[in-house]
């Protein structure tokens, strides 16, 4: 996929509201070669989807083998709204806490003083973390609107071929 066909997807309207939200799910492959999905908090720079992790989680030395990722990020709503991503992870080690784990955060809600305490407990916690980034390679929005999936596709092109 093109870097361009990328951007135009990724500034669309509802992409554009999908990566606002909270949570993506990180797909990747274990190390004993099984497939794993997590959730994970993130935030969009205009460029690269960016996760923070602790420096001993269990998905670091699987992505450092193997480092192809793909990501979901959708809605509990119907019609339900898809962006799929796949890129490579880049992992930087950093002390203490990164500034996107405080801006990840700061979309849930707090009050001031939780706010507060809340940071106090995170520098308290971790000495560093391994801020993960990825940019997108490939990326599709499925909003059932104006984009469905492609086996959907797929069907209708038949179905009009019949």
């Amino acid at each position: 996929m093109r870097a361009d066909e990328i951007t135009e997807i990724l500034r669309l309207p509802n992409s554009q509201e999908l990566l606002a939200r909270d949570v993506v799910r990180l797909a990747y492959v274990a190390k004993d070669g099984t497939p794993r999905n997590v959730p994970i908090a993130f935030t969009w720079n205009g460029s690269e989807i960016v996760m923070c992790t602790s420096k001993n989680a269990p998905k670091l030395p699987a992505l450092r083998a193997n480092p192809m990722v793909a990501l979901t990020i959708d809605t509990e709503v119907h019609p339900p709204k898809i962006l799929l991503i796949r890129g490579r992870a880049e992992l930087e080690v950093v002390d203490g806490i990164p500034d996107e784990y405080l801006q990840i955060n700061g979309s849930y809600e707090m009050t001031p003083e939780q706010r507060v305490e809340w940071e106090a407990e995170v520098r308290s916690l971790y000495d560093g973390m391994v801020r993960i980034v990825v940019t997108p390679t490939w990326a599709k929005l499925i909003d059932f609107e104006t984009t469905l999936p492609s086996a959907v596709e797929e069907l209708i092109r038949q179905r009009a071929g019949r």
